[in-house]
């Protein structure tokens, strides 16, 4: 039997496999890998409950880099709910775009609703309250702007048919607020469809619009 030495034995052994060069990311990237997964932790923990710690884990940097973009956990937050307000706001503006009021009111339930079921982290990120949250930046802020374009409409229709315009303000944040609510909790159940859940949100607000009085006053008591 000839032997073999072990620098033979060596030599014929597989070479270890080369281990893949790390691509490092570009700054830009790295902000938005930064800011894709604080959104996702902000959805699931909220802010308070969130850290820069893990944030730096999951994107597997030091906590510096981190600071480095935001200046801090308050920055990074401010971040991604900018976004998120600017992404809603756009979309819903952007749906309407009927002529006829009813369909105005459908466009926007769906627009709502099809935002939450795709982009279901950063609505958890608007609903969540912050102590840091302004009046600029979060859900109610993003209802408002809706609200005041669903006023200019309902304003124009009001005139048209005898009610005081003066009172579309109130009609418009009622309007909204109700598909609001019902998005938020149609985020927890998930069914109906949600284009069966905009029809009835539009036969409970339009039948109801249908059919307003005028000067309605307070029930008569007894």
């Amino acid at each position: 039997m000839t032997d073999v030495s072990g620098s033979e034995r060596a030599s014929r052994r597989p070479a270890p496999a080369a281990k893949p060069s790390r691509v490092r990311m570009s700054a830009t990237q790295r902000r938005e890998q930064l800011i894709s997964i604080a959104r996702q932790i902000f959805a699931e923990r909220g802010f308070d409950a969130t850290s820069i710690e893990e944030v730096a884990a999951r994107a597997k940097v030091s906590k510096p880099v981190v600071y480095e973009h935001f200046g801090g956990k308050e920055g990074l937050y401010a971040v991604v709910v900018d976004r998120e307000v600017r992404a809603l706001l756009d979309r819903i503006t952007t749906a309407l775009t009927a002529g006829n009021p009813r369909e105005l009111l459908e466009q926007a339930a769906l627009t709502l609703l099809t935002y939450i079921e795709e982009e279901t982290s950063g609505f958890r990120v608007l609903v969540r309250e912050s102590p840091l949250m302004s009046a600029t930046g979060n859900f109610s802020s993003v209802m408002n702007d809706v609200a005041h374009q669903v006023e200019h409409i309902l304003a124009g229709e009001f005139s048209i048919r005898g009610y005081d315009p003066k009172l579309a303000e109130l009609y418009s944040q009622a309007l909204v607020g109700m598909v609001a609510l019902t998005g938020r909790w149609w985020l927890e159940v998930r069914k109906p469809r949600k284009e069966t859940v905009a029809a009835h949100l539009v036969n409970l607000a339009w039948n109801g619009l249908s059919h307003l009085e005028s000067k309605p006053g307070p029930i008569p008591r007894g």
